[in-house]
């Protein structure tokens, strides 16, 4: 049986498990999750994490020296950054629309004590500025991203151009993504494992309550997410890689399972850089550079719950948004999402930005709170598939600069 099989029988047999253990026998789910569930999913999210960071460095290396010149590196940046801000912009207008269109925030919510301790979100302006490390090994450390790619970018730059004196350390860096690489495949044999401790415990802690009554709000958002997948996504890579969207999400499943467990596009970047170079034929190159960079910038499933929101508390509130509103609403979460790190939860922190920005009360995150777990396992899926199909599209368009591929997967 195929890893990828085994990833998705876990992942319906925890759902299942976690249904079970929240309406027959809540008490023992306390103790299970406590004892069993919560450490088993802890287990298998840090064996990942512990590679997050230097598969990020070598991977970022080779993949700009694999460019070569800084021509190809800003041709493939800009496509990158490019594709990255226009299918952010598709997906907050579709969440918006729907939101509009639905009304999920049409209705009787109890607004009364709906409290959220707002953490205060960076601002846009801050994050481009620390984009370079003061020390990288600090960056390292805390698992600074945007500072990590930027360090690892003049590192692979400075490879290129100082050419055979550092080939040495050039095969040095080679070998360690080897060995990172080895490990994931390591680790990818406990992910069934993981998959059901992980979405048994999101499921079992949810009540049905807080489902029932957030029915509309997660159909809208679910549908969202869907559309954008299959619209976006799906339609770029048949507009502009010319393949099968049907190939490109078969090819992909198994990375967008492990993201839908963790809810952590960071955590799940080892996973999917694998799956788009094995199944997808993208270079190590272009994967390298283009899906790291995505998992720290490009959040197009935290826009849609952002614009859903927004439009579902403006509705509870009974606030009416213009088209200026609106705008604003769209130029924010765009922004936001450059600042939005790859881990689980942190749409909700940017989610209350995006409400000042529009003078919508904070305080109506706390009515999605109950069930913004489970989407966010769905948004951080379609968040690396967003990665993974810009690194395809950027990948075919290279075919003419960067001659014959190291793989071949045909369509």
């Amino acid at each position: 049986m195929k890893l990828s099989t085994k990833i998705l029988i876990a992942l319906a047999l925890g759902v299942v498990a976690g249904l079970i253990l929240n309406l027959a026998v809540p008490d023992a789910f306390s103790t299970l999750d406590k004892y069993v569930l919560k450490p088993v999913g802890t287990l298998f999210l840090n064996l990942i994490k512990m590679l997050v960071v230097p598969i990020v460095f070598f991977s970022i290396v080779l993949g700009t020296a694999g460019l070569g010149d800084p021509k190809k590196l800003g041709r493939v940046g800009a496509k990158t950054v490019g594709y990255f801000l226009g299918t952010t912009t598709i997906a907050i207008i579709i969440a918006m629309a729907l939101a509009l269109v639905f009304k999920p925030g049409v209705g009787d919510f109890e607004t009364e004590g709906a409290k959220f301790e707002q953490q205060e979100a960076p601002a846009v302006t801050d994050t481009l500025l620390n984009i370079i490390p003061t020390n990288p090994i600090q960056a390292m450390t805390e698992g600074n991203m945007l500072q990590i790619i930027a360090f690892s970018v003049f590192v692979g730059f400075a490879l290129t151009m100082l050419g055979s004196k550092t080939k040495g350390v050039m095969d040095l860096i080679e070998q360690g993504n080897d060995i990172m690489m080895y490990l994931v495949n390591v680790i990818m044999k406990f992910a069934p494992y993981g998959a059901f401790a992980l979405i048994a415990s999101a499921v079992g802690s949810q009540g049905m309550d807080a489902i029932k009554a957030m029915g509309l709000y997660m159909s809208v958002v679910i549908l969202a997410l869907f559309l954008h997948s299959v619209v976006a996504y799906g339609g770029s890579i048949a507009l502009f890689a010319k393949k099968s969207p049907i190939w490109f999400f078969k090819g992909f499943a198994p990375a967008m399972s492990v993201a839908f467990s963790t809810s952590s596009s960071n955590a799940t970047l080892p996973i999917s850089m694998k799956t788009a170079q094995e199944n997808l034929g993208v270079r190590k190159s272009i994967s390298g550079f283009v899906q790291p960079l995505g998992a720290t910038i490009n959040m197009d499933g935290t826009a849609i719950m952002q614009g859903v929101a927004t439009i579902f508390i403006a509705q509870v509130y009974d606030v009416n948004l213009g088209i200026t509103e609106m705008l604003t609403v769209i130029l924010t979460a765009v922004l936001a999402s450059i600042g939005t790190a790859g881990v689980p939860g942190v749409g909700l922190i940017m989610l209350a930005m995006v409400l000042n920005s529009v003078g919508l009360p904070v305080e109506g995150i706390a009515l999605i709170l109950g069930v913004d777990r489970l989407l966010d396992m769905l948004r951080t899926a379609v968040n690396i598939t967003g990665d993974a199909a810009c690194a395809v599209i950027v990948d075919k368009g290279e075919d003419k600069h960067l001659g014959t591929r190291e793989q071949e997967v045909s369509a």
